[in-house]
């Protein structure tokens, strides 16, 4: 099969999608097919310099917002239904991670060019992407999330309408970029402003104690549930991507009854915001044995720490059968093939 891997971007999430494509691409040459690479703001990669550009390595700090601006300066969407590595690939694989690569904006062109891409549709990955839509919609389907509000929000309000603790994170943004753990309502307006660097809209959202679980849901099943245990108190970006910060265990270690109302409630959340082939879906699980649903990832990391090959791996799917899967998905998205059983 023909694909090519669309990654890059400009979003602050950059380095981690270079990293998802590097460990991509190396899968799907695995499995047999023919890949090529474009970066969304740069262009066509050229077989020369992938290596060095897919460096594989994430920083401890996302890029600076400077530099990002600078990248968007260049940015090539508008000349991507004119790329052939686009226009002739049977897949195009998004190791896209965050802004306009995972809000539907690149997934709108796709479908104008009539290329399958992997990942959800526009509305799906729109409605992924804003997190006060995302929790609205898991209230409806029936998964329970954390209390929240939308800034402005002063410190009293915040205490009336949601409580202390809470979680400051801009809206529309991954890899907990911007988000801060604020206990003391003197915290809270510098909270605010730095959310606000990453995005004009910022949620307040109630903390949450207890353990991170997380839900792989891969063509209408979910995987093995995870456990991630952060060395902070929260599973920040340097938690995410820097090895030995964290440790994850699959499966996680649950009663199967417990294990399986996690499981359930990750596909729930999948089906509530219409995502495509594959998601990710985390939640806290607190001492009394409840589950919130903290958000759902519709192009999770695919880097060599992510929590999706792991999840995979524990039901026996190697990564190269993963991306595969993944891109056959695309297809069976646009009718051009079936899953086959398994």
């Amino acid at each position: 099969m023909k694909v090519t891997i669309l990654t890059g971007g400009s979003s602050v999430e950059r380095d981690v999608a270079l990293a998802s494509a590097s460990q991509v691409r190396a899968a799907l040459r695995e499995a047999g097919h023919q890949v090529r690479v474009v970066d969304t703001v740069r262009g066509p990669i050229p077989e020369s310099e992938v290596k060095a550009t897919l460096r594989g390595q994430i920083r401890s700090e996302p890029p600076s917002v400077q530099a990002l601006a600078e990248l968007e300066r260049q940015f090539l969407l508008g000349e991507l239904g004119r790329i052939p590595e686009i226009l002739e690939a049977e897949v195009v694989f998004l190791a896209l991670h965050g802004g306009l690569g995972e809000d539907g904006t690149i997934q709108s062109l796709l479908d104008v060019v009539g290329v399958p891409y992997t990942g959800s549709g526009p509305l799906a990955s729109g409605l992924g992407m804003d997190k006060d839509i995302s929790k609205r919609l898991f209230r409806l389907a029936g998964v329970p999330t954390p209390d929240w509000a939308m800034a402005p929000l002063s410190a009293e309000a915040t205490r009336q309408q949601v409580g202390w603790p809470v979680v400051v994170k801009p809206s529309k943004q991954g890899s907990t970029v911007g988000l801060t753990l604020v206990r003391r309502p003197e915290d809270f307006d510098a909270a605010v402003g730095l959310a606000l660097q990453y995005d004009d809209e910022v949620m307040v959202e109630r903390f949450v104690p207890g353990r991170e679980l997380t839900v792989t849901v891969l063509e209408g099943r979910a995987l093995p549930v995870g456990e991630i245990i952060p060395k902070h108190e929260i599973f920040d970006y340097e938690c995410k991507y820097t090895p030995g910060m964290s440790k994850e265990i699959f499966p996680a270690d649950l009663p199967p009854s417990l294990g399986k109302e996690c499981a359930d409630l990750g596909v729930r959340a999948h089906e509530a915001l219409k995502l495509g082939c594959y998601s990710r879906v985390d939640f806290r699980l607190t001492p009394e044995g409840g589950f919130f649903c903290l958000e759902a990832n519709t192009l999770p990391g695919l880097t060599r720490l992510s929590l999706v090959p792991q999840a995979a791996r524990a039901a026996g799917i190697e990564f190269a059968d993963l991306c595969d899967r993944i891109c056959r998905g695309a297809l069976v998205k646009r009718g051009r093939e079936q899953i086959p059983s398994r």
